[in-house]
């Protein structure tokens, strides 16, 4: 059965290539744990080597995070659903937040629970997905700052999550003017500017980043060592931590080029001929995963003599060519992830999930 396998010294390693990262720039970091779906064994692993502070975008995993060691602080990172709002005071210490009505919503429940809940105010910096306009914030803040149970831990952005902005020096500056003109307003202190993600990592190793941004919360870099602008591995990170097993159910010399009249597969995909490849054949396997567990297209073969073709539901199909491995059924083929792909992978229940 198809696999997806841990490799905890691979994640160790990173985690401390990013601690002394952070700890050297003087900036706080987190985890962010939705890659792992609520996985208590891929959590427990995680928050062994020490990490104080976690993000997640489900409450039900930041539940599962409490019950394995509650002094850490969670951070639900993205705004509350109001049906939600009971929940997210109870396991998450902090939640991004965007919209006043919802906010006063966690004011009413942080009462409830005799909870101090902390908020980060989220700002719109041009990818638009969560956060206000950046000329509205005054405004937002005098709505809500002085809620009862309600502590504003901070402002936060996020960049590249949705129309792929990419992350600037002078749009951090901007964060950093938001932070004082609200503290100079309402003479406060807010704590954190959490303008950090995996995609801001190159500014901070090219000291492009203003000192205010003082907090990341980082998955993908973590799990994947990567530099996210040059899409290369970090030198002294790993950048397999994470890697999936298959299990080959048929080998078998065939046509590259189907046979019979062509339609719409259940995918809503038509084959489209290579002419080059009619009367040609290759041997194909077929492994034991699917469109149900993963993307084709964020896997990569571990064997460069091998090519993705395409996946139905439940079975990924594979040219090896002329076969040169000797492969056989049974045999196992491994490949090297995505981010999604690995997200979609730790979230199926037909996945075998293995710490090594």
């Amino acid at each position: 059965m198809a696999s997806i396998t841990l490799f905890k010294d691979r994640l160790k390693k990173n985690y401390e290539y990013l601690n002394e990262l952070f700890s050297s720039n003087e900036i706080e970091w987190a985890a962010v744990t939705k890659l792992f779906c609520g996985n208590e064994a891929f959590l427990e692993e995680l928050l062994s080597l020490g990490i104080k502070e976690v993000c997640d975008s489900r409450i039900r995993n930041l539940k599962t995070i409490k019950s394995i060691d509650d002094s850490v602080q969670t951070v639900y990172i993205k705004p509350p659903a109001l049906d939600e709002i009971e929940e997210t005071v109870k396991y998450a210490d902090v939640s991004f937040n965007s919209e006043t009505a919802i906010i006063r919503k966690l004011s009413e429940e942080a009462q409830r629970q005799n909870k101090t809940h902390k908020i980060i105010i989220m700002i719109e910096l041009g990818d638009l997905r969560e956060g206000i306009m950046g000329e509205h914030l005054t405004d937002f803040y005098s709505k809500i700052f002085e809620l009862p149970n309600i502590k504003v831990a901070g402002l936060g952005s996020n960049l590249n999550c949705l129309s792929g902005v990419m992350p600037s020096q002078d749009k951090y500056i901007q964060m950093s003017l938001y932070k004082q003109l609200i503290e100079a307003k309402f003479n406060v202190e807010i704590p954190w500017v959490t303008g950090g993600t995996s995609v801001v990592i190159p500014l901070l190793m090219q000291k492009s980043l203003p000192k205010a941004v003082n907090h990341f919360r980082v998955g993908e870099t973590l799990y994947f060592g990567l530099n996210l602008l040059t899409g290369e591995v970090i030198d002294g990170m790993e950048g397999d931590v994470l890697k999936l097993y298959t299990e080959i159910i048929e080998v078998t010399e065939k046509p590259k080029v189907p046979i019979g009249t062509l339609a719409e597969n259940p995918s809503g995909k038509v084959f489209e001929v290579d002419e080059k490849d009619m009367g040609t054949t290759s041997k194909r396997a077929i492994l034991d995963i699917g469109l149900l567990d993963v993307s084709p297209d964020y896997l990569i073969p571990d064997n460069e003599g091998i090519r993705v073709v395409d996946a139905s539901s439940d079975m990924l199909i594979v040219d090896l060519d002329q076969n040169k491995h000797g492969y056989k059924v049974g045999d196992k083929i491994s490949f090297s992830l995505k981010y999604m792909g690995a997200l979609s992978l730790l979230n199926s229940d037909y996945i075998h999930k293995n710490i090594a």
